[in-house]
Protein backbone atom coordinates (compact mmCIF):
# COMPACT_ATOMS: atom_id res chain seq x y z
CA UNK A 1 0.00 0.00 0.00
CA UNK A 2 2.63 2.14 0.74
CA UNK A 3 4.41 1.86 -2.90
CA UNK A 4 1.19 2.22 -4.22
CA UNK A 5 0.90 5.84 -2.38
CA UNK A 6 4.36 6.73 -3.48
CA UNK A 7 3.60 5.76 -7.22
CA UNK A 8 0.24 7.60 -7.11
CA UNK A 9 2.35 11.03 -5.94
CA UNK A 10 4.69 10.69 -8.30
CA UNK A 11 2.33 10.64 -11.45
CA UNK A 12 1.12 13.92 -10.04
CA UNK A 13 4.99 15.20 -10.27
CA UNK A 14 6.67 17.06 -13.14
CA UNK A 15 9.66 18.53 -13.90
CA UNK A 16 9.15 22.65 -14.45
CA UNK A 17 9.93 23.09 -17.85
CA UNK A 18 12.30 26.03 -18.27
CA UNK A 19 10.91 26.87 -21.53
CA UNK A 20 7.13 27.61 -19.72
CA UNK A 21 8.47 29.90 -17.00
CA UNK A 22 7.84 33.02 -19.48
CA UNK A 23 3.92 32.49 -19.55
CA UNK A 24 3.65 33.02 -15.80
CA UNK A 25 6.39 36.26 -16.01
CA UNK A 26 3.07 39.11 -15.73
CA UNK A 27 1.31 37.47 -12.65
CA UNK A 28 5.55 36.73 -10.90
CA UNK A 29 5.55 40.69 -11.76
CA UNK A 30 2.66 42.01 -10.25
CA UNK A 31 3.63 39.96 -7.55
CA UNK A 32 6.14 41.08 -6.93
CA UNK A 33 5.81 44.70 -7.69
CA UNK A 34 3.14 44.64 -4.70
CA UNK A 35 5.56 42.88 -2.46
CA UNK A 36 8.61 45.28 -2.78
CA UNK A 37 6.72 48.85 -3.89
CA UNK A 38 9.30 49.62 -6.36
CA UNK A 39 9.91 48.97 -9.82
CA UNK A 40 13.28 48.15 -10.25
CA UNK A 41 13.15 45.71 -7.29
CA UNK A 42 10.34 44.12 -8.58
CA UNK A 43 12.30 43.38 -11.75
CA UNK A 44 15.34 42.42 -9.46
CA UNK A 45 13.21 39.98 -7.51
CA UNK A 46 11.60 38.31 -10.49
CA UNK A 47 14.95 37.84 -12.01
CA UNK A 48 16.65 36.41 -8.91
CA UNK A 49 13.87 34.12 -8.12
CA UNK A 50 14.59 32.92 -12.20
CA UNK A 51 18.07 32.23 -11.75
CA UNK A 52 17.44 30.39 -8.26
CA UNK A 53 14.88 28.19 -10.01
CA UNK A 54 16.97 27.34 -13.21
CA UNK A 55 19.78 26.56 -11.09
CA UNK A 56 18.86 22.73 -11.15
CA UNK A 57 15.79 20.43 -12.49
CA UNK A 58 13.02 21.03 -10.13
CA UNK A 59 10.26 18.91 -9.41
CA UNK A 60 7.00 19.91 -8.60
CA UNK A 61 4.55 17.49 -6.80
CA UNK A 62 0.94 18.01 -6.53
CA UNK A 63 0.35 22.14 -7.07
CA UNK A 64 0.60 23.68 -10.60
CA UNK A 65 3.59 25.63 -12.13
CA UNK A 66 2.14 28.96 -10.72
CA UNK A 67 2.34 27.84 -7.08
CA UNK A 68 5.36 26.82 -7.18
CA UNK A 69 6.85 29.98 -8.71
CA UNK A 70 4.68 32.06 -6.31
CA UNK A 71 6.22 30.17 -3.50
CA UNK A 72 9.35 30.39 -4.76
CA UNK A 73 9.19 33.97 -5.20
CA UNK A 74 8.41 34.96 -1.89
CA UNK A 75 10.81 32.67 -0.46
CA UNK A 76 13.36 34.70 -2.04
CA UNK A 77 11.37 37.97 -0.82
CA UNK A 78 12.02 36.98 2.39
CA UNK A 79 15.39 36.63 1.81
CA UNK A 80 16.38 39.46 0.08
CA UNK A 81 14.66 41.40 3.00
CA UNK A 82 16.75 39.67 5.50
CA UNK A 83 19.34 40.15 3.84
CA UNK A 84 19.17 43.96 3.64
CA UNK A 85 18.03 44.04 7.21
CA UNK A 86 21.80 42.99 8.00
CA UNK A 87 23.20 45.01 6.40
CA UNK A 88 23.18 49.33 6.57
CA UNK A 89 20.84 50.89 4.24
CA UNK A 90 21.64 54.28 2.53
CA UNK A 91 17.94 55.41 2.07
CA UNK A 92 14.49 54.13 1.28
CA UNK A 93 13.10 54.42 -2.45
CA UNK A 94 11.05 57.54 -2.41
CA UNK A 95 7.42 56.66 -3.45
CA UNK A 96 7.18 59.48 -6.50
CA UNK A 97 9.85 57.24 -8.07
CA UNK A 98 7.26 54.48 -8.53
CA UNK A 99 5.47 53.79 -12.12
CA UNK A 100 3.16 51.32 -13.32
CA UNK A 101 4.48 47.71 -14.00
CA UNK A 102 2.69 48.09 -17.63
CA UNK A 103 3.98 44.49 -19.66
CA UNK A 104 1.64 45.06 -22.52
CA UNK A 105 1.77 49.02 -23.90
CA UNK A 106 4.10 52.19 -22.67
CA UNK A 107 1.38 54.80 -22.97
CA UNK A 108 -0.84 53.94 -19.96
CA UNK A 109 -3.21 56.95 -18.81
CA UNK A 110 -1.66 59.12 -16.38
CA UNK A 111 -4.60 59.31 -14.06
CA UNK A 112 -4.80 55.20 -14.14
CA UNK A 113 -0.50 55.27 -13.46
CA UNK A 114 -1.38 57.25 -10.51
CA UNK A 115 -4.31 55.18 -9.13
CA UNK A 116 -2.08 52.65 -9.61
CA UNK A 117 1.23 53.88 -8.00
CA UNK A 118 -1.00 55.13 -5.08
CA UNK A 119 -2.22 51.09 -4.39
CA UNK A 120 0.97 49.36 -5.27
CA UNK A 121 2.94 51.59 -2.77
CA UNK A 122 -0.28 51.09 0.01
CA UNK A 123 -0.04 47.10 -0.31
CA UNK A 124 3.52 46.80 -0.41
CA UNK A 125 3.32 48.86 3.13
CA UNK A 126 1.03 46.02 4.86
CA UNK A 127 2.01 43.85 7.43
CA UNK A 128 3.56 40.43 5.90
CA UNK A 129 0.70 38.54 6.41
CA UNK A 130 -1.83 40.52 4.91
CA UNK A 131 0.00 41.71 2.40
CA UNK A 132 1.05 38.35 1.06
CA UNK A 133 -2.67 37.77 0.65
CA UNK A 134 -3.57 40.71 -0.71
CA UNK A 135 -1.11 39.81 -3.35
CA UNK A 136 -2.10 36.02 -4.05
CA UNK A 137 -5.74 36.81 -4.67
CA UNK A 138 -5.71 40.78 -6.26
CA UNK A 139 -3.18 40.58 -7.79
CA UNK A 140 -2.22 37.32 -8.85
CA UNK A 141 -5.22 36.24 -9.14
CA UNK A 142 -5.28 32.98 -7.05
CA UNK A 143 -8.72 31.59 -5.66
CA UNK A 144 -9.26 31.50 -2.35
CA UNK A 145 -8.52 27.73 -1.92
CA UNK A 146 -5.47 28.41 -4.22
CA UNK A 147 -4.02 31.33 -1.70
CA UNK A 148 -4.67 29.15 1.30
CA UNK A 149 -2.75 26.13 -0.27
CA UNK A 150 -0.19 28.33 -1.04
CA UNK A 151 -0.06 30.65 2.10
CA UNK A 152 -0.06 27.05 4.48
CA UNK A 153 -3.24 28.87 6.45
CA UNK A 154 -6.80 27.92 6.46
CA UNK A 155 -9.01 29.26 3.81
CA UNK A 156 -10.97 31.30 6.72
CA UNK A 157 -7.99 32.71 7.35
CA UNK A 158 -7.67 34.20 4.06
CA UNK A 159 -11.12 35.65 3.79
CA UNK A 160 -10.30 37.19 7.02
CA UNK A 161 -6.77 38.40 6.20
CA UNK A 162 -8.02 39.67 2.46
CA UNK A 163 -11.10 41.48 3.84
CA UNK A 164 -8.63 43.26 6.41
CA UNK A 165 -5.99 43.79 4.02
CA UNK A 166 -8.14 45.36 1.51
CA UNK A 167 -9.52 47.92 4.48
CA UNK A 168 -6.08 48.75 5.19
CA UNK A 169 -5.22 49.64 1.89
CA UNK A 170 -8.37 51.67 1.06
CA UNK A 171 -7.94 53.76 4.11
CA UNK A 172 -4.46 54.38 2.97
CA UNK A 173 -5.47 55.72 -0.54
CA UNK A 174 -8.47 57.28 1.33
CA UNK A 175 -5.51 59.10 3.74
CA UNK A 176 -3.34 60.35 1.07
CA UNK A 177 -5.98 61.57 -1.02
CA UNK A 178 -7.58 63.87 1.45
CA UNK A 179 -3.47 64.79 2.44
CA UNK A 180 -2.51 65.79 -1.10
CA UNK A 181 -6.23 67.77 -1.31
CA UNK A 182 -5.20 69.54 1.71
CA UNK A 183 -1.59 70.49 0.63
CA UNK A 184 -3.49 71.43 -2.73
CA UNK A 185 -5.83 73.63 -1.04
CA UNK A 186 -3.16 75.41 0.73
CA UNK A 187 -0.67 75.76 -1.98
CA UNK A 188 -4.47 77.61 -3.84
CA UNK A 189 -4.66 79.94 -0.77
CA UNK A 190 -0.65 80.70 -0.98
CA UNK A 191 -0.52 81.51 -4.64
CA UNK A 192 -3.89 83.64 -4.06
CA UNK A 193 -2.20 85.46 -1.06
CA UNK A 194 1.35 85.60 -3.24
CA UNK A 195 -0.78 87.57 -6.54
CA UNK A 196 -2.68 89.88 -4.48
CA UNK A 197 0.69 90.91 -2.78
CA UNK A 198 2.17 91.58 -5.93
CA UNK A 199 -0.52 94.02 -7.14
CA UNK A 200 0.77 97.59 -7.77
CA UNK A 201 0.48 99.54 -4.98
CA UNK A 202 -1.03 102.31 -7.55
CA UNK A 203 -4.09 101.01 -7.35
CA UNK A 204 -7.62 103.24 -7.26
CA UNK A 205 -8.50 103.30 -3.06
CA UNK A 206 -11.86 102.24 -4.93
CA UNK A 207 -11.07 99.02 -6.52
CA UNK A 208 -12.45 95.78 -4.89
CA UNK A 209 -10.03 93.24 -3.57
CA UNK A 210 -11.04 89.37 -2.77
CA UNK A 211 -7.61 89.94 -0.60
CA UNK A 212 -5.80 92.99 0.63
CA UNK A 213 -2.40 93.35 0.35
CA UNK A 214 -1.03 93.90 4.41
CA UNK A 215 1.40 96.70 3.62
CA UNK A 216 -1.39 98.91 1.96
CA UNK A 217 -3.21 101.67 4.25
Amino acid sequence: MTCGLVASSDARSHVLDPDRLPDHIDRLYRAAWALCGSRQDAEDLVQDTYARVLRRPRIVRGDGDIYYLLRALRNTFISQRRAAAARPRAADIALDELALPDTSSRSADPAAATEAREIYAAIAALPDEFRDTLVAIDVAGLSYREAARLLRVREGTITSRLYRARGRVADSIRGARQDGSARAQARRVEMTRGDAGALPKSLPHNAELSTCPTDMA
